[in-house]
């Protein structure tokens, strides 16, 4: 049976006898208000996609950044010819721009073409040492692919590359800086570092080891696998003052993503019991106790949007 009468299809017995209702809502199939399925995303950590990004020369699924800026505390124009491949590592610099006043520096940025999401991404990297500048790692989505902006990062400040520093942003929200201490400078020798994101928390690993967890906030957008480094300007409290020493190369010897299977659970609470209540019979005019959820075979209404 279908009807567009509110009181059939809420289960009120204020006209007709009350009779079960086939609905997307469970809270009306059931006449428990509470019981609303919800979905709730998880992953899955078998059988997982692995990506690997070798540094011995151009990747097609990669590509350089090049012929813009990012403005404000970046002193630099990304230009194609600061990412270079050599001995396989994969060189990111940062030189003087000799066609441009305005910003005095060119540097080097490195991206995925694709957007990846929950999973966990590693680099062999040795940052630059060096007052005023960034050597990154990190995954970032934004405006301007009609995204929210979330980043989860790896960066290193080339004023202490004894330790790297770890941070977030969900929907342009970060504030979420952690300093970690290495016990060794990053910028003498290749190291792992890593993080694995999850929809309810991001966890830093340095060579395989677990350094430090975030669970407030996680961002939930798929982002470009990104590196870059450059000389910061405005920043000098957190980077120090640049000094203008070119040129300078971080070394990148590979990538590693593994990608996690998304799974959407079904979260349903538990129904409440059915009741009883007094309902109007429709050939006596009679008050009659009726179970307020009769068998699906007697009379089904379906919702009509």
């Amino acid at each position: 049976v279908t009807s567009t009468d509110d009181s059939v299809n809420t289960g009120s017995a204020s006209k007709h006898p009350t009779v079960p209702v086939t609905s997307t809502d469970d809270s009306v199939n059931t006449g428990a208000a509470t019981s609303k399925t919800t979905s709730k995303t998880t992953v899955s950590k078998d059988n997982p996609t692995v990506f690997y990004f070798p540094f011995n020369g151009k990747d097609n699924r990669m590509h350089p950044s090049d012929g813009y800026s990012n403005g404000n505390m970046f002193n630099s124009t990304w230009r194609a010819s600061q990412v270079n491949f050599e001995d396989g590592k994969m060189q990111l610099s940062i030189n003087k721009d000799e066609e441009n006043t305005k910003i005095p520096y060119i540097s080097g940025e490195y991206r995925s073409n694709q957007n990846y999401h929950y999973g966990l991404y590693e680099v062999s990297m040795k940052p630059i040492k060096n007052d005023g500048v960034v050597s990154s790692f990190f995954t970032y989505t934004g405006p301007s692919e009609h995204n929210p902006w979330d980043e989860i990062d790896i960066e290193f400040l080339g004023k202490d590359t004894t330790g790297v520093q770890f941070n977030y942003f969900t929907n342009g929200l970060g504030h979420h800086e952690y300093f970690y201490k290495l016990g060794f400078d990053a910028s003498k020798a290749f190291h792992t570092y890593a993080f694995e994101w999850l929809p309810d928390s991001i966890t830093w690993f340095v060579d395989g080891k677990k350094v430090h967890t975030a669970t407030e906030n996680i961002p939930q957008t798929p982002g470009k696998i990104m590196m870059n480094v450059w000389p910061g300007i405005g920043v000098d409290s957190w980077l120090k003052p640049f000094d203008g020493t070119v040129p300078l190369k971080a070394e990148y010897d590979w990538v590693k993503f593994t990608q996690y299977k998304i799974v959407e659970e079904n979260v349903t609470p538990k129904p409440e019991e059915p009741t009883t209540e007094p309902t109007e019979s429709s050939t006596t005019g009679s008050s009659t106790t009726e179970s307020s959820t009769k068998p699906a075979e007697e009379a089904t209404l379906k919702l009509i949007p």
